[in-house]
C-alpha cells in the first residue's frame, strides 16, 4: 500500500530498507517489472530484503504508478518520489524523509540475488565503528568477462578497508587477477547493497554532483570526491545484478533451486514490509 507521509513521520525504525526503482531504464526500461519465476523483478528484491531480521521494514522508493500499484499488489509498501531523480541515491534520500530510522539501507531494485545475510553485513560495521558513516558490499571478480563488462562496476580497495575508486572499465591489477595471479591485487565488483547513517544520506543529497560521478554514473563517486570514506565489507555469496534482458535469463536460471524462493512461495507481506 502506499503509506500516507503522516503515518510515516511517526513511526521510528531503527533499520529500514529503501529499495529505488524507474521505469525508465536506460538499458532495460521497465525493468523493475520483467517477469522472473513468475514475479515481477522487484518484487524478489522486496522479499528476500524482507527476510532480514536487522530490518524494521522495506518501502520501494519510485516515481512510476506503474511500480507503486505492481508493489501493492503482492503487499509491499510505497514511498513515492520525484521523477526528476537521476541517481538512485537522491531517490533514497527523498524517501527517507517519510520515515525515522537510524540506518537507510538502499538497495538496488535489480539486485533479485540479494539475501538477508547480505544486508546483516552491510549493516554490521556502521553498529560497531562510530566513525563509518556510509558501507558499501563488494565480491571479489574471478571471471574475465565480468573485469571488462562495462555493466559490472569495478572497485579497488585501499588497506583501511575503504573504496579508493568506482569504475565501470577496467582497473589496475585485474586482468592479471582473473587469470589466477596470486600476485595481482585483487578486484571487486559492486554490490549495490549499500547503507547510510541518516545523517550522512541527507549530507549526501546535498552534496553537489561531481565530475567523476557524472562521467562513469556512479553515484558513490560523489563521496569519495567530495573526500568522504565508503567502507567495503567483501562477501563470498554470488550475486548478479539484472542489467539487460540477457541478465534477467542468466539470474532466472541462478534462482531455479534458490532456497529463499521457496521460504517466500506464497507468504504474504504484513505491514513494514516483513514477512
Amino acid at each position: 500500500m502506499k503509506v500516507p507521509p503522516e503515518e510515516l513521520k511517526g513511526d521510528v525504525r531503527r533499520v529500514v530498507a529503501v529499495i529505488p526503482a524507474r521505469m525508465g531504464s536506460s538499458r532495460f526500461p521497465g525493468k523493475p517489472l520483467a517477469p522472473l519465476l513468475g514475479r515481477p523483478l522487484i518484487e524478489h528484491v522486496v522479499r528476500r530484503a524482507s527476510m532480514c531480521e536487522q530490518l524494521e521494514a522495506v518501502y520501494v522508493a519510485t516515481c512510476d504508478e506503474e511500480i507503486r500499484a505492481a508493489v501493492e499488489r503482492f503487499g509491499g509498501e510505497v514511498v513515492m518520489t520525484s521523477a526528476a531523480h537521476e541517481r538512485a541515491s537522491d531517490r533514497v534520500a527523498e524517501a527517507a524523509e517519510s520515515f525515522e530510522a537510524e540506518v537507510v539501507v538502499m538497495i538496488q531494485g535489480d539486485e533479485p540475488l540479494v539475501t538477508p545475510n547480505m544486508i546483516a553485513a552491510a549493516v554490521a560495521p556502521l553498529f560497531a565503528d562510530a566513525s563509518v558513516s556510509c558501507v558499501n558490499l563488494a565480491r571479489r571478480i574471478e571471471r574475465r568477462e565480468d573485469y571488462l563488462d562495462r555493466n559490472t562496476i569495478k572497485v579497488l580497495m585501499n588497506l583501511k578497508g575503504d573504496a579508493v575508486y568506482f569504475s565501470r572499465a577496467p582497473v589496475p591489477g585485474g586482468a592479471f587477477a582473473c587469470d589466477g595471479d596470486d600476485a595481482s591485487p585483487p578486484v571487486f565488483k559492486q554490490v549495490c547493497v549499500i547503507p547510510f547513517r541518516r545523517d550522512f544520506l541527507r549530507e549526501f543529497a546535498h552534496l553537489p554532483q561531481t565530475p567523476l560521478e557524472r562521467a562513469e554514473s556512479i553515484d558513490m563517486l560523489r563521496a569519495i570526491e567530495h573526500g568522504r570514506p565508503v567502507r567495503l565489507v567483501e562477501i563470498e555469496e554470488e550475486t548478479h545484478a539484472v542489467d539487460t534482458p540477457e541478465d534477467l535469463r542468466l539470474v532466472e536460471a541462478l534462482l531455479k533451486d534458490d532456497p529463499l524462493v521457496r521460504l517466500y512461495d506464497g507468504a504474504g507481506l504484513p505491514r513494514g514490509g516483513r514477512v
